[in-house]
């Protein structure tokens, strides 16, 4: 299943939304990649392995399973997750890539491909459109998470460094 949504960041036309700032909202991001506890409630652990140059492994524990992936960082731009396939997980990748289609309007759009294609059985079409809701659910939540550590001068790059 490959699905995508834009969650606007700034919007002009809406003066009582706080702005991000484009540093901002990368700190953001990569925060919720280094750091993803403070964004994933059902994450237990994640243990940040080996860097190199623009990404990181991680290790991710979820109670019993437990799930390795990558993260390649293009800055400012956009964070790209890719789990590998491994057990019985199937290869699958998020990207979150920043967009500024206009002056004063900022996006996060969201991509997700599960390496499982589309199904068009009824259950499994069911359950695609469950899947798709939650990462919808789960990407508003970081962008609510993201918004209150701006608020609280968290994304500032004083702060952070």
């Amino acid at each position: 299943m490959k699905f995508e949504h834009l969650i606007q960041i700034n919007d002009p036309l809406n003066p009582l939304a706080d702005t991000l700032s484009v540093e901002q909202l990368w700190r953001g991001l990569v925060l919720r990649a280094e750091s993803p506890t403070l964004f994933v409630p059902h994450l237990d652990e994640c243990t940040i392995g080996e860097r190199s140059s623009g990404s990181f492994k991680r290790r991710l524990r979820y109670g019993d399973l437990v799930v390795d992936d990558v993260v390649h960082l293009t800055p400012l731009q956009q964070v790209r997750y890719e789990v590998p396939a491994q057990g019985e997980i199937a290869a699958s990748s998020l990207l979150m890539r920043i967009e500024a289609p206009a002056e004063g309007v900022l996006l996060v759009r969201f991509c997700y491909d599960d390496g499982q294609g589309e199904h068009t059985d009824p259950a499994n079409a069911m359950y695609d459109d469950f899947k798709r809701s939650a990462y919808q659910e789960a990407d508003i939540d970081t962008v609510r998470i993201l918004r209150q550590l701006a608020e609280e001068g968290k994304l500032d790059a004083s702060y952070l460094n």
